[in-house]
C-alpha cells in the first residue's frame, strides 16, 4: 500500500454501510481520499458505519445495486477513479433463509456495477470484493489457487462464485484493450479468507457471536467447532483490496483478474482454536458449548493458497492470527466500556501503517 496514492483520488465503494465498507471509509478518508459510498442502510444495529460516524467524511447515497438506473446516475455524477464492489448478501446462514435476494444482489448487483462502470468515459479501476468460498469446495488439506474450478454448495458461495464469472465475462467481452494498449477499464477480484475485527455485528458470524456471549456472561454456542478457516484481520484483507487498486491503476493489462487474500497457512485455524484463544485473552469469565440442534450445510476445511499474490502483488499480512485475536479482544472490550468506535478504529489503522509484513 502506498499512502501518498490515495490523496485526492476519487474513490466509489458500494456496501460502504457494511463491516468491511465502513472500516475501508475510515481509511481512506484518514488517507484524503475523496470518497462516495452507494449502499442501503446499515445492515446491524449496531453498525460500525453508524458508531464510528462513517458518513461525516464522505458523500454518501442511499441507494441498491439491484437499482441500475440510480446506480449508472451515481456514477456518471461523481466519475470515480476506483471502484470497489463490497456491496453483498455477506452471510451463508441467511442465503439459505432467502436465495433469491442472494442471487438478485450478489450476481445482478454485479451486473449493474460493470454495466453502468462500461458506459462510463474514460479510464476506472475496479476491485470486485468476492469470497474464499467462491471455490468448490472438495474439503482439500491444501489451499486453493486462483485458477481452481469455481462452485459452492450453499447459495451465498454460489452466488459469489457466479459473480467472479460475471466478472470475468465483462473483462473479456468489454474490458480487454486493445493491442499495444492497457484497458481503459481494469477490473480484479479479490477473495479473501473469514475477515475479522472489531466493529462486526453480523448475525451469525463468529467474532460478533463470541464478543455478544462474553459481555453478556453466557457461554458462545458453536455449530461446528471443528471448522477450520482462514481467519484475517480486516485491516490485512483491506491493505490487500487497495493494494490490488494501487497495481491495477497502474497496470491494468498486467494485473487484473483474481486474487487471493488470506493470512499464513498455520494461521488457518478451527472455530474452537480460535474461540478457546479468545476466552484466554478476555478479561471475564468466558466459556462454549456445544449446539446439538440441525443446522444448514457449511464447509468443514477451507484453505487459501496465497502464493500468486505474495509474488506478483508483493503483499503479505501484517498480523498473525494471535496478534489480530488481542487487537479484536481489545476494540471490543473498549467499546463495551464505552470508547468511542471511531477512535478505537482510528488508533488501530494507525497502529497498522506502523507494522512491516510478517514473515
Amino acid at each position: 500500500m502506498n499512502p501518498s496514492f490515495w490523496k485526492g483520488r476519487n474513490v466509489f465503494i458500494t456496501g460502504h454501510t457494511g463491516f468491511k465498507g465502513g472500516w475501508l471509509s475510515l481509511w481512506l478518508q484518514r488517507l484524503s481520499a475523496n470518497v462516495v459510498g452507494y449502499s442501503l442502510q446499515a445492515p446491524t444495529v449496531p453498525s460500525l458505519y453508524e458508531t464510528a460516524g462513517v458518513k461525516s467524511g464522505m458523500v454518501t447515497i442511499a441507494g441498491d445495486v439491484r437499482d441500475y438506473a440510480r446506480l449508472r446516475e451515481s456514477l456518471e455524477k461523481h466519475r470515480p477513479e476506483i471502484i470497489f464492489h463490497m456491496a453483498a448478501q455477506s452471510v451463508v446462514r441467511l442465503s439459505y433463509e432467502d436465495p433469491i435476494d442472494t442471487y438478485s444482489t450478489n450476481v445482478m448487483g454485479t451486473v449493474n456495477l460493470l454495466e453502468a462502470v462500461r458506459r462510463l468515459p474514460g479510464k476506472a479501476a475496479i476491485v470486485n470484493v468476492t469470497s474464499d468460498k467462491t471455490y468448490e469446495n472438495n474439503e482439500w488439506v491444501w489451499g486453493y489457487r486462483e485458477t481452481d474450478r469455481l462452485g459452492g454448495h450453499d447459495p451465498y458461495s454460489n452466488s459469489k462464485a457466479c459473480s467472479e464469472l460475471v466478472t470475468q465475462s465483462f473483462r473479456d467481452s468489454f474490458f480487454a484493450g486493445v493491442a499495444g494498449e492497457g484497458p481503459e477499464k481494469s477490473i480484479a477480484t479479490a477473495r479473501a479468507g473469514n475477515v475479522i475485527g472489531g466493529g462486526d455485528w453480523t448475525r451469525d458470524q463468529l467474532i460478533p457471536d463470541v464478543m455478544n456471549a462474553f459481555h453478556e456472561g453466557r457461554p458462545v454456542v458453536l455449530r461446528n467447532p471443528q471448522a477450520t478457516r482462514p481467519w484475517q484481520f480486516v485491516l490485512d484483507c483491506l491493505d490487500g483490496y487497495v493494494t490490488l487498486a494501487e497495481k491495477i491503476t497502474a497496470d491494468g493489462a498486467k494485473y487484473c483478474g483474481p486474487w487471493n487474500f488470506g493470512p499464513h497457512q498455520e494461521d488457518t485455524l478451527s472455530v474452537q482454536n480460535v474461540v478457546e484463544r479468545l476466552i484466554d485473552k478476555w478479561p471475564g469469565k468466558a466459556s462454549w458449548v456445544l449446539d446439538a440442534n440441525a443446522h444448514p450445510h457449511e464447509a468443514g476445511s477451507l484453505r487459501l493458497d496465497t502464493s500468486k499474490t505474495l509474488l506478483q502483488l508483493g503483499w503479505k499480512p501484517r498480523l498473525r492470527a494471535a496478534e489480530a485475536l488481542d487487537w479484536i479482544v481489545d476494540w471490543y472490550g473498549r467499546y463495551f466500556q464505552g470508547a468511542e468506535s471511531k477512535t478505537l478504529c482510528l488508533e488501530q489503522i494507525e497502529r497498522f501503517e506502523k507494522k512491516t509484513p510478517t514473515r
